[in-house]
């Protein structure tokens, strides 16, 4: 069976927006959602493909988790073949080796305006790189993401699109779990 992938922005950072693991799977439940498996505590859910477009999927999930919840929470919503694209697509290949340096951060959808990440000089932050391919955006961090300015310049880039990031390890594994 086909799977959706849900990313969550924002929960259980820092003790705030507090979102366990086992609500999480009580308000896939009440959804209908079926075969649900949560992954970590920082909102990865994978979830038996529904039938519908992953942008409806992701409304549906947000609208649901705010009522739940009493806080907005935003959701990327990917399925199985569209997660195995952009793993398929990572334009840095060595970074796989050390996937601490490498993060995706994906995006609701295409950013109209990209002029914030055109602005980013490449050479001022080399060896540190990214790249925006359709919904995601590949960062690579060789000295870790944790000390990169780059990264904080990516995530605070004013995309006009909520985006959540993961690293590499956990989006694989999550490609993993998908496939079941």
């Amino acid at each position: 069976m086909a799977s959706q992938i849900a990313l969550l922005r924002g929960i259980n950072v820092g003790g705030n927006r507090k979102f366990p693991m086992a609500r999480q799977r009580e308000l896939m439940a009440e959804l209908g959602f079926e075969d649900v498996t949560v992954h970590l505590q920082t909102g990865n859910i994978v979830f038996a493909d529904p039938g519908t477009p992953p942008g409806q999927t992701a409304r549906t999930l947000e609208d649901h988790f705010a009522a739940g919840l009493g806080f907005p929470v935003d959701v990327m919503v990917r399925t199985r073949d569209e997660l195995a694209a952009a793993i398929e697509a990572n334009p840095y290949p060595e970074a796989v080796a050390e996937p601490k340096t490498l993060h995706v951060v994906f995006l609701a959808d295409v950013p109209a305006d990209t002029a914030a990440l055109d602005a980013l000089d490449p050479a001022v932050h080399a060896p540190e790189a990214f790249r925006l391919i359709g919904r995601e955006i590949f960062l690579h961090c060789p000295d870790g993401v944790g000390r990169s300015k780059l990264a904080a310049k990516i995530t605070n880039a004013r995309l006009g699109v909520p985006a959540t990031a993961r690293n590499w390890n956990t989006v694989t594994k999550l490609l993993t779990l998908a496939d079941g």
